[in-house]
């Protein structure tokens, strides 16, 4: 895994690929932090947040956690590594320009998201089920 220094400076050249205007309203821009951050609907620790769009009434801002990349990407070779923090950083920013035409709902990424974390503890769940029988 590269080191937090070199994640920092493959955060800013993901961000720089970005138009300008996706920062409007980011009030406190892209933030890296060191943690390795769970789920809330982890168990043992076998879901982590790569990333988190948040929002409120002080302002908007994007974190990205090191921390879970090093525990689920460590092995990657820096550029698939680059890839998969690209990944995280657009969708963040699909939540932030979401949040910013007033998209909730049905058809909001936040929608698919927690479809996605519903199916995936409804996996674990029948995995456990299967190794009780």
């Amino acid at each position: 895994m590269v080191d937090i220094d070199r994640f920092y400076e493959m955060l800013n050249d993901v961000c720089e690929e970005l138009p300008e205007d996706f920062f409007r309203e980011l009030h406190y821009g892209v933030h890296l932090s060191e943690e390795c951050k769970l789920s809330p609907y982890a168990e043992n620790g076998d879901m982590v947040i790569m990333g988190e769009y948040h929002r409120s009434r002080q302002g908007n801002r994007i974190t990205i956690y090191y921390g879970s990349f090093a525990r689920t990407c460590g092995w990657m070779p820096e550029e698939e590594l680059k890839d998969r923090l690209r990944k995280t950083v657009r969708h963040e920013f699909r939540h932030h320009m979401e949040n910013l035409a007033g998209m909730y709902g049905a058809d909001s990424l936040e929608h698919e998201d927690m479809e996605e974390i519903r199916d995936m503890v409804c996996a674990r769940e029948e995995r456990k089920n299967r190794n009780k029988g």
